[in-house]
């Protein structure tokens, strides 16, 4: 089947240039976006998407959407592309050109058919640090930025070293989060992560498990965490909207069980899908 995006609440097809040379989108990274993902017809997650992506559109001054215009496109796009079944859709929003009204919200939509086990990821990911860039801790760390240059040098650091992600350090040199992911370590039966004040992205599987995992028995604390931390870790695992809880076997040369990994993996399968 032809694949389509849509743009501004119009559709066309995937590959159309859309974009003129003069969009502050494009020339300043001025927007946000947000991965979203679909299963049988239902966006999961989406109340904490749209709170996010509405809190930091409020924060960049960009207005006119609405969160039931969104997924009813989001919905809309699936289902014409074929992929209302399993889906990562990624919304971008970002302001137009210099010319139109400042605060206009423009939008973009595309879907791609995912195929995603419901299963732990048995190999285990390694991880290393990005040495280079540092993450600011200021009002816009949290949201998901079209700003996205750290995070990508990040993962492009990640493939040279033949690792399967990279950690980014903030500017007092703790974690933040991953290059597409958020940061967890099991510790003396407590799941520590970093608090939103060492700025990471506000992640929303992140969100989902704070929440949900204290009535499943287990104790949640944010944190700062250094990378000394994660040496001492039992366990490790990441966590983002597609793909769920990825278990960590390896940082700085240790290497991490996987027991209450293995347990959150399938309280996020019963409790999302």
């Amino acid at each position: 089947m032809s694949s389509f995006i849509i743009f501004n609440g119009s559709f066309f097809p995937s590959g159309t240039p859309l974009l003129t040379a003069d969009n502050q989108g494009f020339r300043y990274g001025d927007g946000l976006f947000e991965t979203i993902r679909v299963k049988e017809g239902r966006i999961l997650l989406s109340d904490h998407h749209f709170q996010r992506l509405f809190n930091g559109s409020h924060l960049l001054g960009l207005k006119g959407l609405t969160p039931d215009q969104l997924s009813a496109a989001i919905l809309d796009l699936c289902e014409r592309n074929g992929h209302a079944i399993s889906a990562r859709v990624r919304l971008t929003v970002f302001r137009g050109d210099a010319g139109q009204e400042h605060g206009a919200a423009n939008y973009i939509i595309q879907s791609w058919h995912l195929e995603r086990p419901s299963e732990l990821n048995e190999k285990g990911l390694i991880l290393g640090v990005f040495p280079t860039g540092r993450k600011s801790c200021d009002a816009f760390a949290n949201i998901k930025s079209n700003n996205y240059l750290l995070y990508s040098m990040a993962g492009q650091y990640a493939v040279r070293h033949g690792w399967d992600d990279c950690l980014v350090l903030n500017s007092l040199g703790r974690v933040a989060d991953s290059s597409i992911a958020n940061l967890f370590y099991v510790q003396g039966g407590t799941i520590y992560t970093p608090s939103l004040s060492e700025g990471c992205v506000a992640g929303v599987m992140r969100r989902w498990l704070i929440e949900s995992l204290p009535a499943a028995g287990f104790r949640v604390e944010e944190r700062p965490v250094a990378p000394e931390d994660l040496i001492l870790a039992e366990e490790v695992f990441v966590s983002n909207a597609i793909r769920g809880v990825r278990w960590v076997r390896s940082f700085g040369g240790v290497t991490y069980g996987n027991g209450t990994v293995r347990d959150i993996k399938r309280i996020e399968h019963e409790g999302i899908g």
